[in-house]
């Protein structure tokens, strides 16, 4: 918990667990993200899953792929129900800001809400960060909620969380100055499970590559 009573990320995500799961497993550029995936991955690349939460759908449907998949989470509980539920995936607790890995060791990368936490700074050096993992040709499927928006505290699932993003015309440029080239960009809204229309969202799915060269 801050100066200002929020709690921090892992505190929220402890506190909601399989209800996290429950309210966004509909979310259909989740699932449009994952498809777009799969049909870029053979049987055994290696993928990473940023924020992977309980692990489902992504790291499960991953695996179930024949992907080997290694999931890092921020939060405890869902690293435990991540285990659990996906025993065919590597899940470790770990902040993703803190974690690194070798150069070229990932054929696709999954960020799906996981940037919402950081801060901008934290972002660009996170999508720097994601193409030195991939290998040429490697798949970044990332989906946000955009919005001109910096530490902003807003209601999340009944807690409330700061959060950071940017505008939707702004993320192809970010992934573009990362070294990313940009596959395609997906926006529709969508309504968490369990919630009123006043608490619709706007997702954005993009899909980015690597270059070979």
């Amino acid at each position: 918990m801050d100066a200002d009573g929020v709690l921090d990320p892992a505190e929220v995500f402890d506190e909601l667990g399989a209800d996290y799961e429950a309210a966004f497993h509909g979310a259909p550029l989740v699932w449009e993200g994952l498809h777009d995936l799969l049909a870029r991955l053979r049987p055994g690349d290696e993928v990473l899953d940023l924020g992977s939460g309980t692990g489902r759908p992504v790291a499960e449907r991953l695996v179930e792929g024949g992907c080997a998949v290694t999931g890092l989470d921020v939060s405890t509980t869902m690293v435990e129900l991540a285990r659990k539920r996906v025993p065919g995936a590597r899940f470790e607790l770990a902040d993703i800001r803190d974690r690194d890995f070798p150069p070229e060791s990932f054929h696709a990368v999954g960020a799906f809400f996981a940037f919402l936490t950081l801060s901008r700074a934290e972002t660009r050096a996170m999508l720097e960060r994601v193409r030195q993992w991939l290998a040429p040709g490697g798949t970044l499927a990332l989906l946000t909620v955009p919005g001109d928006i910096e530490q902003l505290v807003v209601p999340f699932l009944g807690y409330p969380l700061r959060v950071t993003s940017f505008a939707a015309e702004q993320w192809p440029e970010l992934l573009e100055q990362a070294g990313l080239e940009v596959l395609s960009t997906r926006s529709e809204p969508f309504v968490p499970t369990g919630r009123g229309s006043a608490d619709t969202e706007r997702h954005l799915l993009l899909s980015a590559r690597k270059p070979t060269g």
